[in-house]
């Protein structure tokens, strides 16, 4: 969902069923709304949230995507939509208000925000490694500048997650506020 009020652009991951987790429409949806957001000179910053109570974003939705990857994007890397994860530099400021679980790639958007306001139920982690698979959208490279080399290590080579409060402690998320109260934080 894409809706601006204001000077602030709100964008949310709609999948709740899924954990409001990344297929490829909603990475070619997010892709057209940061670039939107970009070039729009009455849009001052941009708030990334989840539907729901339960998730700000489970990561990719595998199933969905792997296939997609398989034959469209690793053949031909450049034909990959661009995001804030990889690609895009925005140049205006990105909040994540993150209202449960991000995980993966949600992680990573969290990771790739300027701020990340997480509600009391939130958790991240980086569990592509319990896969077989690797936190391709930066979760390697930006969760080690946001923490002690040892921690971050410890999250992306175990997958285990981090609550919300445990973030906030060790500087992960700016701060850590009741789930009602979120969205006003932000």
């Amino acid at each position: 969902l894409y809706e601006k009020k204001g000077r602030v652009t709100w964008v949310t991951l709609n999948r709740p069923e899924a954990l409001n987790s990344v297929d490829p429409e909603t990475l070619e949806e997010l892709s057209h709304a940061f670039a939107d957001f970009n070039d729009d000179h009455e849009a001052w910053v941009l708030v990334l949230t989840g539907a729901g109570d339960r998730a700000f974003c489970a990561g990719a939705d595998i199933r969905k995507l792997v296939p997609v990857l398989e034959q469209q994007w690793v053949p031909r890397p450049w034909k990959m939509p661009v995001s804030i994860t990889r690609g895009l530099d925005v140049r205006k400021p990105v909040i994540a208000a993150i209202n449960g679980i991000a995980f993966g790639g949600g992680c990573e958007l969290a990771l790739a925000s300027d701020i990340r306001i997480a509600s009391e139920n939130a958790s991240f982690g980086l569990p592509e490694v319990k896969l077989g698979l690797i936190a391709a959208w930066g979760g390697t490279t930006r969760l080690p500048r946001l923490l002690p080399m040892a921690k971050a290590a410890e999250l992306i080579f175990t997958g285990d997650p981090m609550s919300a409060r445990e973030a906030e402690r060790w500087g992960l998320v700016n701060e850590v506020v009741p789930l009602a109260q979120l969205k006003d934080a932000a």
